[in-house]
C-alpha cells in the first residue's frame, strides 16, 4: 500500500522521476540532519523553505509551546513566506483567559480537539469566526490547519500551517505535513527540554552558575577561584512583618523588594548566586574592569527602587521595608559544595564572610549601606565616601576599615 509521503511525492517527483523524491528528502532531513541546530525557530524557518521548494504551499506556520518559566506562560513562533528568521513573541501567564486567545482556534487545540481546519476561500463570506481567520485571508492565505503535537506525559503543544496557493492545501499536502508530526514532535521535545533545562537553571543559580552546571559542573567540589565584588543584602525586622501581615501580603512585599534590589545588579553585569530567606547573594566578577564601579550604581539603583517602593507601600498601609547591605572586594571560590546528592552553586572565603559582618554591622552603625576600605580604594571612589573608622568584625582577627556613602547615604537612614 502507497503511503502519504509516496503519494504526495508521486505528484512532484525529481527530474529524474525517481524514488525517492525530493518531499521524501524532508523527512530524513528533519530526522537525521538537525542534529546541531539547538534552536526550533531555525529548524521551523528551513522546514518551511523546503516545503515550498518542492511545491507544498506553506505561506505561514506557528508553533505554540508551554514553557515552565517564572515570567512567561508560554511562546509562539511564527513564520510567514519570505521571512529568514522567525518572529518570537512570549505569552504572560493568564494569557488563556483573555478574549482574544478564547476567540482563537488555538484555544480548540488546547480545549482538546485534534484538529482544527478552515478553508479560508470558501469560508470568507460566511463563516469566519475566528478573527485570525479574517486576518489570514486579508494576507492572501486560503487555508488553514493545526495538530496538537504530544510530548512526553500528555503534554500539549501545537503546530499551525496555512497555504497561500489557489484552493489551498490537497489532500495530498495535508497527508504529507500529517506524516511530518512524529518526527517535529520527537525534533520539537527534545529541544523544547533542552531549553526548559536552560531556564530553570537560569531561574533558580543564575546564568553564569547555569552555564557551567550544564558544561558539566556537577562534580562536589569542583569549582575555581575568582575575583569579585561581593554585595550581600538583608531586609530588617522582616520577621515582625511576616507575623503582623497576612501570607499574601508578606509575598507580595519581598517580591518588590527583592524586583528592586535584583533587577538593578543583573542589569549591570552582577549575578544572583543565592537568595537567604530575606537576604541575598551577588558578585561581579572582576573579569569585568568596571566591576566595582557597576555594583556601586546597581546600589544606587537599588536604593531609588525601594524608596519607590516604600512610597507605594505607606500609600497602601504597609510597613516600609528597610535593608543593610555589606560590600567587599577579593578572591572567592566559585563551586559545587554540599552533600552528596544535594549540592549548592555558590562562593564561599573569607571576603565572602567579610561583605556578610558588614552587613550586619549595618544594624549597629545605622547606615543601610557599609563597604570595605579594600572595595573603596579598588573602586577609586574615596571622594563619594565617608570613613566611619576601623571596626573588629567577628571572626577576623584584624579590624576592618569601613565606609559609607557620603552626602546622599545620610539622607536615606535606612539602616
Amino acid at each position: 500500500m502507497q503511503s502519504s509521503i509516496e503519494a504526495v511525492a508521486a505528484t512532484a517527483q525529481d527530474d529524474r522521476g525517481i524514488w525517492p523524491t525530493k518531499q521524501s528528502k524532508i523527512l530524513d532531513w528533519l530526522m537525521n540532519d538537525v542534529r546541531e541546530q539547538r534552536f526550533i525557530d531555525n529548524i521551523l524557518v528551513e522546514l518551511c523553505e523546503k516545503m515550498r521548494a518542492v511545491g507544498i504551499p506553506i505561506g505561514r506556520a506557528t508553533m505554540h509551546f508551554r514553557t515552565m518559566h517564572p515570567q512567561w506562560l508560554g511562546a509562539r513562533i511564527l513564520w510567514r513566506t519570505g521571512m529568514k528568521e522567525a518572529d518570537i513573541a512570549t505569552f504572560s501567564y493568564g494569557v488563556e483567559n483573555t478574549p482574544q486567545f478564547l476567540a482563537s482556534p488555538i484555544n480548540e487545540i488546547f480545549n482538546g480537539a485534534t484538529e482544527v481546519r478552515k478553508n479560508l476561500e470558501v469560508c470568507q463570506k460566511v463563516d469566519l469566526n475566528y478573527p485570525l481567520y479574517k486576518e489570514m485571508y486579508a494576507e492572501g492565505l486560503t487555508d488553514y490547519i493545526a495538530w496538537p503535537i504530544y510530548h512526553t506525559l500528555g503534554k500539549r503543544h501545537i503546530v499551525t500551517f496555512a497555504s497561500d496557493a489557489p484552493g489551498g492545501f490537497t489532500e495530498q499536502h495535508l497527508a504529507f505535513l500529517r506524516d511530518l508530526l512524529p518526527a517535529l514532535t520527537m525534533v520539537t521535545e527534545i529541544r523544547l527540554k533542552n531549553i526548559m533545562a536552560r531556564t530553570l537553571l537560569r531561574t533558580y543559580v543564575g546564568p553564569h552558575a547555569s552555564e557551567k552546571i550544564l558544561a558539566g559542573a556537577t562534580t562536589r567540589g569542583s569549582g575555581t577561584t575568582v575575583g569579585a565584588a561581593i554585595l550581600i543584602c538583608d531586609l530588617r525586622d522582616f520577621t515582625t512583618i511576616s507575623d503582623m501581615w497576612p501570607r499574601d501580603d508578606v509575598i507580595e512585599l519581598l517580591n518588590g523588594y527583592f524586583d528592586a534590589m535584583v533587577d538593578p545588579i543583573e542589569k549591570h553585569g552582577g549575578e544572583i548566586l543565592k537568595f537567604m530567606g530575606d537576604g541575598l547573594l551577588a558578585i561581579f566578577p572582576l573579569s569585568d574592569p568596571n566591576a566595582c564601579h557597576n555594583l556601586l550604581v546597581a546600589i544606587s539603583e537599588a536604593q531609588a527602587g525601594v524608596a519607590a517602593l516604600n512610597e507605594e507601600n505607606r500609600k497602601l498601609g504597609r510597613e516600609v521595608l528597610r535593608y543593610g547591605v555589606g560590600v567587599h572586594v577579593g578572591d572567592v571560590m566559585y563551586g559545587n559544595i554540599g552533600s552528596r546528592t544535594r549540592l549548592d552553586f555558590t562562593v564561599i572565603g573569607p571576603a565572602v564572610n567579610i561583605a556578610s559582618r558588614l552587613e550586619s554591622l549595618t544594624k549597629e552603625v545605622k547606615r543601610p549601606v557599609l563597604l570595605s576600605k579594600a572595595f573603596v580604594d579598588m573602586a577609586g571612589c574615596q571622594r563619594d565616601m565617608e570613613s566611619l573608622g576601623s571596626f573588629p568584625l567577628k571572626g577576623l582577627g584584624e579590624p576592618v576599615d569601613v565606609f559609607a556613602f557620603a552626602a546622599r547615604e545620610k539622607l536615606l537612614q535606612h539602616g
